[in-house]
């Protein structure tokens, strides 16, 4: 594959998954040095990034559970407000997209939200640590962090 550089320097827009932002939200050991090449990357303008307004929930749940509500702010502002990265509400057509792909690849209900709010952006890629998106390798570029570590 190359490096990830190269790899991201293939996409104008680039879907970031859920899993991206924990992990480096987190410092995550294993997957930081990765993340933060993608969040610089993108915050620099070589890419623009995009994620599903599922994001901000998925990344919020946690801190909510432990009444961390300064948490669960700070990460709602880093994501609203990430030079590069449209943090995208979900509208009628991306649902009828996100069906279409559950139907077609038999993904989960917020991993389909999640790729067709990218599709509506106009991403050529995706970065994920599901190997379930693999199924739409044929659709769009998919990046497993694991397959990097």
């Amino acid at each position: 594959m190359g490096s990830i550089d190269q790899w991201l320097a293939r996409h104008a827009t680039v879907g970031l998954d859920t899993s991206i932002f924990i992990y480096h939200f987190e410092a995550h050991p294993k997957y930081l040095p990765l993340t933060t090449t993608i969040l610089n990357s993108i915050e620099s303008g070589k890419q623009h990034g995009v994620t599903s307004i599922i994001t901000l929930m998925e990344l919020t749940v946690q801190p909510w559970k432990l009444n961390k509500r300064e948490v669960a702010q700070q990460y709602e502002g880093l994501l609203a407000y990430f030079p590069n990265l449209t943090l995208a509400d979900t509208t009628r057509d991306i649902v009828r997209q996100a069906a279409q792909l559950r139907a077609q690849y038999n993904l989960r209900s917020v991993d389909a939200l999640q790729i067709a709010t990218g599709l509506a952006h106009n991403a050529t890629a995706f970065v994920t640590n599901d190997r379930q998106w693999k199924r739409l390798a044929s659709r769009l570029d998919i990046l497993i962090l694991d397959d990097l570590v």
